[in-house]
């Protein structure tokens, strides 16, 4: 199978990996089993995995040009991949019983929430950015569709996470989401920690040295 098939069939396995392990049936289930930080890693594997096989069969689907191949838009990914960095190893870093990712030590504060201050969400955020900036550079149909439902999925996610998190915390929820903010620009200082920087740098390096053995295209226009 090739072509729009195999990209179909990525799509639903994507979508279906993201949908059921978040059930309440099935999340309390592999939590108790695998442990929270077993859970999150674990879920983050399958997803990767997952990620891969789908940006694959989007770049060997067929061409139907929708956004012009400008040289410009090339550059977008460039520009914003390095705050995407920055936003994922703020946000993994980070304690956040507020939102997915945040492998974080210690006890979360809500009066020092840190890169929460500025969101609650960085993982989906960086994933919406990640999306939105490679829309703009593959315009082809396929990318389109896949780039647009990730970023559609990320800012959808972050209000369907705090009416998820509201309804578990109860009233638990507004102290200790009080400091914190879907997105405030203001705030944007509490990602720049001298760890978080240092770590960015690196994990965009490696994105950049692995793009092209790993995606079949290099990053640089």
């Amino acid at each position: 199978m090739g072509g729009w098939g195999a990209f179909a069939a990525a799509l639903a396995v994507f979508l279906a990996s993201h949908a059921i392990p978040v059930r309440p049936p099935v999340r309390p289930w592999l939590v108790a089993r695998l442990g929270r930080r077993g859970y999150l890693a674990a879920y983050s594997v399958l997803s990767l995995a997952v990620l891969y096989w789908l940006i694959l069969a989007a770049r060997d689907a067929p061409y139907v040009e929708v956004i012009p191949s400008w040289p410009v838009l090339r550059w977008v990914p460039m520009i914003v991949m390095p705050v995407v960095c920055l936003l994922a190893v703020a946000g993994m870093r980070a304690c956040n019983p507020l939102s997915f990712g945040g492998m974080g030590r210690g006890p979360f504060d809500p009066s020092a929430p840190g890169v929460l201050a500025f969101s609650r969400h960085p993982l989906p955020l960086a994933l919406a950015l990640w999306s939105l900036a490679h829309l703009l550079a593959n315009g082809e149909l396929a990318h389109v569709l896949l780039f647009g439902l990730f970023a559609v999925f990320a800012l959808l996610g972050m209000r369907l996470i705090d009416r998820r998190k509201r309804r578990e915390l109860g009233s638990d929820w507004l102290l200790m989401s009080g400091g914190t903010h879907l997105f405030s620009p203001r705030h944007v200082a509490a990602l720049f920690q001298p760890l978080n920087l240092l770590m960015a740098g690196a994990l965009f390096a490696v994105l950049m040295v692995a793009h092209a053995p790993i995606i079949g295209l290099s990053p640089i226009p």
